[in-house]
C-alpha cells in the first residue's frame, strides 16, 4: 500500500483517456472530412443514404468523445491532497476482495503488480461501500467484504 499508488494510478488512467480522446478526435475529423468530400453522383438515393449513414456514425463518435471528456473531467476533480477517512468519490479503497478507486466506470488497471478496479459511485458495489470506514465490513453478492485501508 504505497502512498504514491493513487497518484500513479490516476496518472495512468488520464494518459489512457488522453490517448482515447486523441484517437476519437481523429475519427470524428475523418468522418466529417469524408462526409464533406462526398460528391453527389447520378444515383441520388445512394448518395443520400451514404450521407445519412456517415451522419449516424459521426453522431455515435461524438457521443463517445463526449463520454471520454466527461470521464477525464471527473478524474480531474479528485483531490490528491485530501485525507480520505471514509469511502467516497476519489477514495482508493483496499478490501479483502480487491482494491477499488471510487471515480469513474473504467475497469481494471494494473499498477505495480496489483490490480485496481476503477468504478463509478453508481455501481452496486460502490453503493454498498459508500460511507464505510477502515475496519468496517459489508455484504455484497453473498461475500463479506472488509475495508482494510482508505487513501
Amino acid at each position: 500500500m504505497n502512498p504514491n499508488t493513487k497518484h500513479k494510478l490516476l496518472s495512468k488512467i488520464k494518459q489512457s483517456l488522453d490517448k482515447k480522446i486523441a484517437s476519437s478526435l481523429l475519427v470524428v475529423e475523418s468522418i466529417k472530412e469524408s462526409k464533406n468530400n462526398d460528391t453527389k453522383s447520378s444515383a441520388g438515393d445512394k448518395f443520400e443514404t451514404g450521407r445519412a449513414m456517415a451522419q449516424q456514425e459521426l453522431d455515435k463518435q461524438v457521443k463517445a468523445l463526449q463520454r471520454l471528456l466527461k470521464m477525464k473531467e471527473m478524474l480531474l476533480q479528485i483531490k490528491m491532497d485530501k485525507e480520505y477517512r471514509k469511502v467516497e468519490f476519489g477514495s482508493l479503497v483496499y478490501t479483502n476482495h480487491g482494491n477499488y478507486l471510487m471515480a469513474i466506470a473504467y475497469g481494471q488497471v494494473q499498477q505495480e503488480e496489483e490490480a485496481f478496479y476503477v468504478i463509478s459511485l453508481v455501481s452496486p458495489l460502490a453503493q454498498a461501500m459508500l460511507g464505510k470506514r477502515t475496519g468496517e465490513d459489508f455484504q455484497f453478492q453473498d461475500k463479506e467484504y472488509s475495508i482494510q485501508a482508505i487513501y
